[in-house]
């Protein structure tokens, strides 16, 4: 990221900054520009105005070529356009803030002021410190709809981004105009207000699952574990933790303590905020040890989706509720997705919404054979038909052209710009969604583009740090060509977090890469046996299994997964193998030497 720019998104993390900015942008309403206390003239183009909002609100630098495709689809020189679009931005802010570096660029906003941007700090970081002027003070902000009248003919990307965030930033008023309700001194106000929403948020629910996570209970502490200690802390981690996921609706943590204030009890509170899934358990000490209890209970059927005692020795006891806190989150998400994708298996086709139709996707294109990845495309194109917004359902469609490069079921090429096209399409409906950053990693990876895949991988996992799926590609990628040190501690995190993952069998498998590299071929061996013998382990998984195998001199087991694989593909060769994966030439080297023990060469 460019200098500045991270410690100007920190900077703004409440509205009191505002009136010691030098530079100020208002994008509620009718987009306005401040500097020095001066109204500053806005030029004409609707572009350099969505332009300058856009890289104002991106947590990252942004590459020109994203840009080009975003604010550009039809046009002779968009690079030309872009350079005259920044010669503007530039008068309007100050040549010092637009940053360019190398292909990417950044606002520096360090000394400057965003109403959007600290809006969104506040929130994310949590309303519940925040006092009832400093509430009002936020609610106030939104002094009309973001970026007002700043659609764009003919940028169908860009509108559907814009869409987007109207629709987070009608979730964030939501979400403060019911806090300070709570805050009020009459807090049975909450409860006639209830979850009355802008009609974008209210589509926003429709779309996702939406979760109540309840104060844990301190054993020993009682009802006064409400008002704090470790049993509050917890909670209050928990709920940030899965909101940061982007995938459900997570009740904001006022709302959930002010009801168990009132001692109304998990099932009641489903009831009254209208979740799909309530959360809940207890904390107690015992002979030495912390033990945390949980269930996840689906409202709608009163069914018990999942529970789980966690017990751990309290030798670094801030380590222990880390730990557990993550073991805790990956569980509720992993197990709400799991009963959304049944769910979505069980509906007729066509009466499916987009959510159901995403995890219909989801389900066919865990089955990891052309024809189940084929279908899932056409449920995840089915969720963006119903919804443009819906980001995770583009990144859907990037995984499925990813797998089909992957697998070589069909036009190479075509499935890399397929896959890249599709991670742009996510991240520029929500840039703060970690599945559109590892969409975009992986597609990076597909071009051969490593160093940039990598920091790619590194934003979603940094934007969600309980995000496996996250920690599983930046192994996948340094296993093949970066650090294999690193490839093993990023495996083994990704397996902790989701222990049954669908994409287990890749999270064995680069680690036994790994430690091939390594040269321990003997443990390469055995994990690479792990994941060969996942049930939907493809050819390329079984094909890792008799090169590590062949390394470890075990070659009679190495021949049977080659018999394995020329089941489905009688052609199969070490070359194809090599030209899949992307290993360093002395690892390809290492490979070959296996393969010609097996006469797969």
């Amino acid at each position: 990221m460019a200098a500045g720019v991270e410690k100007g998104v920190e900077s703004q993390t409440s509205l009191s900054v505002q009136p010691g900015a030098d530079l100020r942008v208002c994008v509620f309403g009718p987009l306005a520009v401040e500097r020095g206390g001066v109204a500053i003239a806005l030029p004409a183009s609707r572009k350099v105005q969505a332009l300058l909002v856009y890289l104002a609100l991106s947590p990252v630098p942004v590459t020109r070529s994203r840009l080009c495709t975003l604010f550009w689809d039809v046009a002779n020189d968009p690079r030309g356009e872009l350079r005259w679009c920044l010669t503007k931005l530039r008068a309007i802010l100050g040549r010092d803030r637009v940053v360019a570096s190398g292909n990417r660029l950044a606002l520096d906003l360090s000394e400057g002021f965003v109403d959007a941007t600290a809006v969104a700090a506040s929130v994310e970081a949590g309303l519940d410190s925040l006092d009832v002027d400093a509430l009002q003070t936020l609610s106030a902000s939104f002094s009309g709809d973001f970026m007002e009248g700043l659609e764009i003919e003919r940028c169908p990307a860009f509108n559907r981004w814009l869409a987007e965030q109207r629709s987070r930033f009608a979730a964030y008023q939501a979400a403060i105009q019911e806090r300070l309700a709570e805050r009020l001194p009459t807090v049975e106000r909450w409860c006639d207000i209830g979850r009355a929403v802008p009609a974008e948020s209210a589509e926003i629910l429709q779309r996702r699952a939406a979760l109540a996570v309840m104060p844990f209970r301190d054993v020993e502490a009682g009802d006064a574990a409400h008002g704090g200690g470790v049993a509050a802390g917890l909670t209050y981690d928990i709920i940030t933790r899965l909101a940061k996921l982007r995938h459900f609706f997570v009740i904001a943590q006022g709302s959930v303590f002010a009801l168990a204030e009132r001692d109304i009890g998990p099932a009641e509170a489903g009831r009254r905020l209208d979740v799909d899934y309530v959360a809940g358990g207890s904390v107690r000490r015992r002979n030495g040890d912390l033990v945390v209890t949980v269930e996840l209970v689906e409202t709608r059927s009163g069914r018990l989706v999942w529970s789980e005692n966690f017990e751990r020795k309290i030798d670094d006891f801030f380590s222990v509720l880390d730990e557990i806190g993550n073991s805790i989150v990956s569980s509720i998400a992993a197990e709400i997705e799991t009963v959304e994708r049944n769910c979505a298996i069980l509906k007729p086709p066509s009466s499916l919404n987009a959510w159901e139709a995403y995890h219909r996707g989801l389900w066919h294109m865990y089955r990891f054979t052309r024809e189940e990845n084929a279908t899932a495309r056409h449920f995840f194109e089915t969720a963006i038909r119903l919804d443009p917004t819906f980001s995770r359902a583009h990144a859907g469609i990037s995984f499925t052209y990813w797998q089909s490069a992957f697998q070589r079921w069909d036009d190479l090429s075509h499935d890399i710009a397929e896959a890249c096209d599709a991670a742009g399409q996510s991240l520029m409906v929500d840039d703060r969604d970690p599945v559109a950053h590892w969409a975009m990693g992986r597609a990076l990876w597909l071009h051969g583009r490593h160093d940039e895949s990598l920091t790619e991988l590194q934003s979603a996992v940094d934007l969600s740090p309980n995000f496996a799926l996250g920690h599983y590609a930046l192994s996948f990628v340094q296993s093949q060509s970066g650090d294999p040190k690193a490839a093993i501690l990023s495996s083994d995190h990704s397996r902790k977090l989701s222990p049954f993952d669908p994409m287990l069998f890749g999270m064995l498998g680069t680690r036994a890469i790994a430690l091939a590299r390594m040269g321990d071929y003997a443990a390469s061996a055995e994990w690479a046996l792990k994941a060969a013998a996942r049930p939907n382990a493809h050819a390329n998984i079984l094909a890792i299994a008799a090169h590590c195998l062949a390394l470890a001199g075990r070659l009679d087991e190495a021949r049977g997964f080659v018999a394995g694989i020329r089941k489905s593909r009688p052609d199969y060769r070490s070359a194809d193998f090599l030209s899949t994966f992307h290993f360093q030439p002395e690892t390809a080297a290492l490979f070959q030497q296996g393969a010609r023990q097996l006469g797969l060469n």
